[in-house]
């Protein structure tokens, strides 16, 4: 049996965003014109940025049990480069992450626990059969 750990995570989040796309996914009014973090200069470029960003949420929650917006702010963040200071690193905004786990919470791929989210058997039969499908 194949699961989501045995396929390459590029293909396989490719594959969800796909899916997602199918689901009738309600993507904000926002995304696309603003930043995804203060660590960047521009807004996303991709067409599909918010399927990619909703998939890669169903991944880590797959990966890591239990998610919540601070630890995915963490893991989207990056370096911030400030002219000739140093460069630090930033968390990601945080609005897109929430909105993004919102709606997979209501199409029923992610459920609210006491503490953050975690994945439900429908998402995470969707990554499996997406990784069965890159499999082979």
């Amino acid at each position: 049996m194949v699961t989501a750990y045995d396929v390459e995570t590029n293909r396989l989040i490719a594959k969800v965003a796909e899916r997602l796309k199918d689901a009738k996914i309600a993507k904000p009014a926002f995304v696309g014109l603003v930043k995804s973090g203060a660590h960047c200069s521009r807004p996303p470029e991709q067409d599909d940025f918010w399927y990619a960003r909703c998939a890669s949420i169903l991944w880590q929650a797959y990966a890591r049990t239990k998610v919540g917006t601070g630890r995915l702010r963490r893991h989207y963040g990056g370096r911030k480069r400030r002219g000739v200071r140093p460069e630090r690193q930033m968390r990601a905004g945080g609005s897109t992450i929430r909105k993004a786990m919102q709606e997979l919470e209501k199409a029923g791929f992610m459920a609210k626990e006491k503490v953050g989210r975690s994945l439900t058997a429908k998402g995470r039969k969707l990554l499996d059969n997406a990784a069965k499908e890159v499999s082979g």
